[in-house]
């Protein structure tokens, strides 16, 4: 009988760099797009995956986020003596009840193998998932509750997958595909931040994963890959070898790198436009700022 997954490792220890002089005071995970901050988009799509169980890996500095999933007494007994239902009814959603959520500290960056690692002992013998906050995916259904449908199916190990320009593809983990099902494919291989010329495919691991209790064994092996990191590939890649039980989802929706400045700014201009009550004004503006750089040309 396969399990359900209803644990989600955050692993959210780092430090940001690419957004400081932000990041000196407040978590990148808690910086907003639009209004609420990255870490909501993530636990919002974990819910609706039918995640119950929160596990963050955090580090020194990350109080605010912990913060941030507390109750408000001031700020909920202000709204609603002011009668501002809507937003007591939004500010209540980001509450978490006591036990969901669990903080372990990753004390020294060692890769993202290393962070999974960490929760080892809040998983026990199931199925569990995966989330990078910086990875943020507009789709119709929640990408996450896309992976785990098809993992009823499957089983197995799975990881979120898109295609890539092949330049890009020393960004990421690639895979290496044994059969081609459409959404889903049959790995036979993967490979961490290839050279362009050596990449098996252009299909791209991002920040979606739903492991068996085998991958963390194979992380217990504390082996260092590339940038002599442990890497969370090679314990999946370990899976492929013993098991051949790994799965890439080809997900359906847009994603947006929000660990860059770039893809930030794209995540902001394509959610302000799917907001009903911002969409008419910002999508004015964004026009008017385009005609304005086509007359001075």
């Amino acid at each position: 009988m396969k399990r359900k997954v209803t644990k989600a490792i955050f692993p959210v220890a780092g430090l940001g760099t690419r957004f400081l002089p932000a990041t000196k005071s407040i978590p990148k995970e808690i910086m907003t797009l639009v209004d609420r901050p990255l870490i909501q988009y993530a636990i919002d799509e974990a819910r609706a995956a039918g995640i119950k169980e929160f596990i963050f890996v955090t580090s020194r500095g990350k109080s605010a986020l912990e913060d941030y999933f507390d109750h408000a007494p001031v700020v909920e007994a202000e709204l609603k003596r002011k009668g501002k239902k809507d937003l007591l009814k939004l500010l209540k959603e980001t509450n978490m009840d006591s036990g969901a959520i669990a903080y372990v500290r990753q004390q020294k960056p060692q890769g993202l193998g290393h962070a999974v690692w960490c929760a080892r002992r809040l998983l026990g013998d199931e199925p569990f998932a995966v989330l990078l906050p910086d990875d943020v995916i507009a789709a119709e259904k929640p990408c996450l509750q896309q992976m785990v449908e098809a993992h009823a199916e499957t089983g197995g190990n799975m990881v979120a997958a898109m295609e890539v320009s092949p330049e890009k593809a020393s960004s990421y983990g690639v895979l290496d595909i044994r059969d081609d099902m459409g959404s889903l494919v049959s790995v036979q291989g993967m490979v961490e931040k290839p050279k362009a010329a050596e990449a098996p495919s252009n299909l791209a691991v991002i920040g979606r994963y739903i492991l068996t209790p085998q991958v963390m064994e194979n992380l217990n092996q504390r082996k260092k890959g590339a940038g002599g990191e442990i890497q969370l590939t090679d314990a999946i890649a370990e899976e492929i070898r013993k098991s051949n039980n790994v799965y890439g989802y080809r997900f359906r929706g847009q994603r947006f790198d929000c660990g860059s400045k770039a893809g930030f700014l794209q995540a902001t201009v394509a959610f302000g436009l799917a907001r009903e009550e911002l969409h008419d004004e910002f999508n004015q503006f964004l026009m008017g700022m385009t005609a304005m750089r086509k007359a001075a040309e």
